[in-house]
């Protein structure tokens, strides 16, 4: 018998030195009466797509015994079209990518531009999976300045631009768990910087918008245009409420796209997710109905957090980032009382705050009303 028989442990493993001590992506997955931790759309698929889902599964399925479409191309036009007319520019095919998911998008162009050797910079507290996929490629990561307020330092992150080159700088807009918006000033300044600091071959500049269809600005699409290495990353998980889906595209320049098929998978897109993905894009107007209805809920939250005495940082998600809460403990402990009352929040390790999902306006008043208890148990306890 070769080997270690008594390996019973993670750190035990021959893994890479830069994944001992990490810990894998997630949120708890509790069965209680309200679920807002996860940022999804509470809203079910309504009936006529869920017909016409079946309708495009079943066709798909008559020719499962051949490979999917690896290029994707009728998906890659109807989101292509899908972004022309609701992000205010038009992109053309050859300009979008579709993968299982953004963060499979976010993998992939990791292992077209980082890797061994290349730097990536995200400015934290941000979207966790950044740091985690890139390490996962083995590309180094870098954390940027954000102000108290969470939004972005640009002075101080162009500065840290400057001195470390990454070769990919993301941008997360709106900001998860924060919530908060990034100009188009502050991203043409960093791409600037980004490309000064690389000017042998120019740096990736990845503008994460997951939430772009929540946000109170217009998307950052139209400025891909004449930028060769800035990306847009875009996913159907929140606003088409589809989440179980597993579609996420990129739209930039044509040769990005090239680049990111030399690392794909084979027919890494199911004929199924892609007829799923097909279905959803024809009922798209239905779909960013319900997108409005969260916008409205996610504005209030914020009001009536502030009316009950929280902080509230400005959102343009789906979701709401409060506190402030007396540390990482203290938080924690609010998000333990909420769960005792039946409502799961996301406790994403920024001390002090909490971050709610917008949900249904049944849910979000359960929310409310749990965390008014709890506020006032609070005041009490310190009375």
């Amino acid at each position: 018998m070769t080997g270690n028989p008594s390996v019973s442990c993670l750190d035990e493993l021959p893994i890479r030195d830069e994944l001992r001590g990490k810990s894998p992506y997630g949120a708890p997955q509790l069965d209680v009466p309200v679920q807002l931790n996860t940022n999804e759309n509470p809203y079910p698929l309504p009936e006529e797509l869920v017909a016409r889902i079946a309708e495009r599964v079943t066709e798909a399925a008559r020719e499962l015994n051949r490979y999917p479409d690896r290029d994707a191309v009728e998906l890659r036009t109807q989101l292509a079209r899908y972004l022309s007319r609701t992000a205010g520019h038009t992109v053309a095919l050859e300009q979008v990518w579709a993968a299982n998911g953004s963060n499979e998008v976010l993998q992939q162009l990791l292992q077209a531009f980082g890797g061994p050797g290349r730097t990536a910079l995200g400015f934290e507290p941000s979207y966790s999976m950044h740091a985690l996929i890139s390490r996962g490629t083995g590309t180094g990561w870098l954390s940027g300045p954000r102000n108290d307020d969470f939004t972005i330092d640009t002075e101080a992150a162009v500065a840290t631009i400057a001195e470390h080159k990454p070769d990919i700088v993301f941008i997360c807009s709106p900001n998860n768990p924060t919530g908060t918006a990034v100009s188009q000033e502050t991203v043409l300044e960093l791409y600037e910087a980004a490309q000064a600091a690389r000017p042998e071959r120019g740096a990736l500049v990845v503008v994460d918008e997951a939430y772009g269809e929540f946000s109170h600005h217009p998307s950052l699409l139209p400025l891909i245009e004449g930028r060769p290495t800035l990306v847009l990353s875009r996913t159907m998980s929140k606003a088409f409420g589809a989440a179980g889906l597993r579609v996420g595209y990129l739209a930039a320049a044509p040769a990005v796209v090239d680049a990111v098929q030399l690392v794909r998978l084979p027919y890494h897109l199911s004929a199924v997710t892609q007829a799923t993905a097909l279905a959803a894009l024809e009922h798209t107007d239905t779909l960013l109905g319900y997108v409005e209805q969260l916008k409205a809920e996610r504005d209030r939250l914020v009001s009536e957090l502030r009316a009950i005495g929280c902080e509230v940082t400005a959102s343009d998600a789906n979701f709401v980032q409060f506190g402030r809460f007396d540390g990482a403990a203290g938080s924690h402990a609010v998000w333990e009382a909420l769960l005792a009352r039946g409502v799961l929040v996301r406790d994403n390790g920024v001390p002090g705050w909490l971050r709610v999902t917008a949900g249904t306006p049944e849910e979000n008043d359960a929310f409310l009303d749990a965390v008014r208890a709890v506020t006032k148990e609070l005041k009490e306890k310190s009375d």
